[in-house]
């Protein structure tokens, strides 16, 4: 059991908790939800003992072993297998006494050990690292590279690995998620199932709330209210409050009446009938929970298009990949009114597919027909490092128009901005100083802002919050054009798609059933993989092992043949990596010097950080073609 005593947490001068009194109970799985900034992360380090209280304490029982996922990586040299062994520092406390007893000869000592090991299942710990890391996405022969070998969003999974390995009665996650896709997103929900400890996890992903916790603590005027159920009866039960209030009556009816219409959208799609009925009890719960995001200081729409071309784009036996191909003969047709959501593991290729369909990338081999009017909209991550750091929202907005030839008062830019959380005096704030989820934010704003009529959006939930990710949903439900959609919220693909295609093996295909009928097919292969690692440790029959040697060789030869250029592009990648890096590095340290942000520097300081925005771009897109090549090797 966990007590706040009329505890007060401040971040600055700015007052996050006053006087609250709480009580945290064993084995309680408990999301904690509130607005960016309200002070959910503070609380968490707070629990964790790595920031302190401005009044009152917090009581834990003295035998609660917390384990909370780290944010940030260092620079470490260890293998990512011993790296995530490291946070089992009592098997690492017996592992090196075992080694000094066994160094002085106490048998006696080490008999002992060797029993206390035993008794923490030390001697199953590589296996148990192993698993956690498959099922975080990595592969088996991954997990003897360096730790500063992985990228960014590697190394949030190795974190994560890292507190599921570590011995714990309390775990507590900030947004786990962010940097999983799909299929690593069911895989940690199961695996969270099965812990029997308490659970502390902020999360914007709702399907995923829904999954794993039996409680939620919310952050409403400094205060923190608690709620029996999950994130969906949370909802529910907000909404009846809320919906209490008259003065929120003619705003929830607007609310209840757009989701209704899409409701309706989806009834008539016969050849889609499983899914729209999947749909359908999706939407009919998010129009019973409407009123509790009537209040949301996130209030946007695409604007209505005046052109839908009827076929946007027409893609014939496209090829993609890096020098070696990636995926074979995607053939698709995109009408005026497709919603695609695109499935498959990490590394697969659906990134690159947006890629060379937006014109970041160029294809291999294939055509790709576009429209005349086509206005492709393509949100990336990489987009939000491309924002000018150095400049404001509204400036920014106005200098697209002006280059757009448009012309927009300051008023009706700010009231754009407005629906996107950036109001008063935030729209003329350096958006170096801001946060990551409200970079994701104005980066997602310039694509609304650009009247799009093809939607390319990879992971566009990633560092939002649960009401901008509900204000998404409900903007993407009354988008008038096409769009293909990559994301792990299964939520927001459930309430805006239509219909899924899966990359799977090089194989871009149709696939004909809802999200529930995926996760399903996950479970299977999961299953299929589990059983084909069991047969290859098995001896190979001696039929098998009597290969002749003109055989051998064929096949040697034939596999050299198909490795050695992917060989050649990993290491020319690594390299590339590598000196991107350093001279992040080097900027870096240039931004540390305080007369950098003299008055008489800011040209100098604009262009720096240009370049640093420019060079993550270029190593956030190097890393990704290096994962893809490093998948294509893995499967040979």
């Amino acid at each position: 059991m966990i007590s706040l005593n009329n505890i007060k947490l401040m971040r600055g001068t700015l007052t996050l908790l006053d006087e609250v009194n709480l009580v945290l109970h064993k084995g309680h799985r408990i999301g904690i939800i509130g607005r960016n900034g309200c002070g959910k992360t503070s609380l968490l380090k707070v629990l964790a003992g790595e920031i302190s209280l401005e009044n009152g304490e917090i009581v834990m029982s003295g035998s609660i072993r917390c384990s909370i996922m780290a944010q940030e990586t260092p620079n470490s040299q260890r293998l990512a297998v011993d790296f995530v062994i490291d946070a089992h520092k009592e098997y690492r406390a017996i592992e090196q006494a075992m080694k000094q007893a066994e160094f002085s000869g106490d048998d006696d000592r080490l008999a002992s050990l060797h029993s206390n090991m035993e008794n923490i299942q030390g001697y199953d710990i590589k296996n148990r690292a192993e698993q956690l890391l498959s099922g975080l996405g990595f592969h088996a022969n991954q997990f003897k590279n360096l730790v500063d070998s992985f990228s960014g969003g590697w190394r949030v999974r190795l974190n994560l690995a890292a507190a599921l390995m570590c011995p714990s009665d309390l775990l507590m996650f900030d947004e786990p998620t962010n940097h999983l896709d799909l299929e690593a997103t069911v895989w940690l929900e199961q695996w969270l199932q099965r812990y029997l400890g308490t659970v502390l996890v902020i999360s914007h992903d709702r399907t995923f709330l829904d999954s794993v916790i039996d409680h939620v603590i919310s952050f409403e005027n400094r205060k923190l209210n608690t709620y029996t159920g999950n994130f969906s009866d949370y909802e529910r039960l907000r909404s009846e409050k809320m919906a209490a209030q008259q003065a929120m009556y003619e705003k929830q009816q607007r609310r209840r009446a757009d989701i209704e219409n899409f409701v309706r959208r989806f009834r008539y799609k016969e050849s889609k009938a499983k899914q729209a009925q999947s749909r359908l009890k999706e939407l009919s719960r998010m129009k019973e929970i409407a009123p509790a995001y009537a209040d949301s200081s996130f209030q946007f729409q695409f604007p209505g298009l005046k052109i839908v071309p009827p076929f946007p784009m027409q893609i014939k036996s496209l090829t993609i990949g890096f020098d070696v191909p990636l995926v074979n003969e995607i053939d698709l047709t995109v009408r005026g009114d497709t919603r695609i959501g695109l499935l498959g593991y990490n590394g697969s290729g659906k990134s690159t597919l947006l890629k060379v369909l937006s014109g970041q990338m160029v294809a291999l081999d294939g055509e790709i027909i576009e429209a005349n009017k086509l206005r492709v909209g393509y949100y990336a991550q990489h987009q939000v490092d491309e924002l000018d750091q150095s400049t404001t929202p509204m400036k920014m907005f106005q200098k697209m128009a002006q280059e757009s030839g448009v012309v927009e008062t300051e008023q009706k830019t700010r009231n754009f901005l407005g629906g996107f959380a950036f109001q008063g005096s935030r729209v003329e704030e350096r958006i170096s100083i801001f946060s990551g989820g409200e970079k994701a934010r104005l980066a997602l704003a310039k694509i609304v802002w650009q009247k799009p009529n093809l939607l390319l959006l990879d992971e566009p939930t990633n560092h939002l919050d649960l009401e901008m990710v509900h204000a998404l949903t409900i903007a993407l439900q009354k988008y008038e054009g096409a769009m293909i959609v990559i994301s792990h919220d299964r939520h927001l693909l459930a309430n805006t798609v239509e219909e899924f295609y899966s990359i799977h093996l090089g194989i871009f295909a149709e696939f004909k059933g809802d999200l529930q009928d995926y996760e399903n097919w996950l479970a299977q292969q999961s299953k299929l993989n589990s059983k084909y690692y069991r047969e290859s440790e098995k001896p190979a029959p001696a039929s098998k092992l009597r290969l002749d040697k003109k055989e051998q060789r064929q096949l040697g030869a034939a596999k050299r043949e198909k490795v050695a250029p992917l060989k050649k592009l990993e290491r020319s990648l690594e390299a590339a990596i590598d000196r991107s890096q350093i001279e992040l590095q080097r900027i870096e340290s240039k931004l540390t010097d305080e007369s950098i942000y003299y008055e008489e520097n800011k040209a100098f300081l604009r262009q720096l950080l240009l370049e640093q925005g420019l060079l993550k771009t270029e190593l956030l897109e190097t890393e990704e073609k290096w994962l893809e090549v490093h998948e294509q090797l893995s499967r040979i």
